[in-house]
């Protein structure tokens, strides 16, 4: 099942810290670059023509302009915790999903897999221009820790794909008792691989933001 491979999970080793260097233009330029690949990326793979949602994006998604000026480079005590908040509202919006499919209401579940992804575009557009971009400028140096960011940044995409093949594979006009026993099936698998990866980030990724 597609839904299943493209949400593989990489094994990730523990943070060790390590002292700051300050980034040199090249390297800044280097990591916006990325940071705009990868935000291309994810809003052609995960675009609904909605404004993604985040706690972590009070003023909306940056522009192009303000994300190659600097934007989300600078250390912010609240952006932590504001991921995290994020972690909550996916893990409410993705329980009520599975509470209607549960009553057999599933008129409704194309429209909330639909205000999922929403969320979800926006917690990752919130990580990777803010989160990412800080973390890699500041782990100079660290090799172990900047190979854990960049895997946790690649898997991000696997998680895009594994979630849109997920949220189209179920918009459709009605749920006959076959649909709905895949549903429930990959709603669960897709359900518990996400569980992991806000775990792991929660334990493993977040602890690398800090001042310098």
């Amino acid at each position: 099942m597609r839904i299943i491979s493209t949400c593989h999970f990489l094994q990730v080793s523990a943070y060790k810290g390590s002292g700051y260097v300050p980034a040199s233009r090249s390297l800044l330029t280097r990591i916006f670059r990325t940071g705009d690949v990868v935000l291309d990326f994810l809003r052609r793979l995960l675009g609904t023509g909605q404004e993604p949602v985040s706690r972590a994006l009070p003023q909306g998604v940056p522009s192009v302009e303000q994300r190659r000026a600097g934007f989300g480079i600078a250390y912010d005590p609240q952006l932590v915790d504001s991921l995290k908040r994020d972690h909550v509202d996916l893990v409410k919006l993705y329980g009520a999903i599975g509470d209607e499919a549960q009553r057999g209401n599933f008129q409704q579940i194309p429209q909330m897999l639909m205000a999922f992804k929403v969320h979800l575009e926006g917690h990752l557009i919130a990580e990777n221009v803010r989160f990412y971009n800080y973390v890699e400028n500041s782990l100079q140096g660290d090799v172990e820790s900047t190979n854990l960011v960049r895997s946790f940044r690649r898997e991000m995409n696997t998680i895009a794909r594994g979630v849109v093949d997920f949220v189209k594979k179920y918009q459709v006009g009605a749920f006959d008792q076959q649909t709905r026993e895949e549903f429930m099936a990959d709603y669960k698998t897709v359900g518990g691989l996400l569980v992991q990866r806000i775990e792991r980030e929660e334990s493993s990724l977040y602890p690398l933001y800090h001042p310098h």
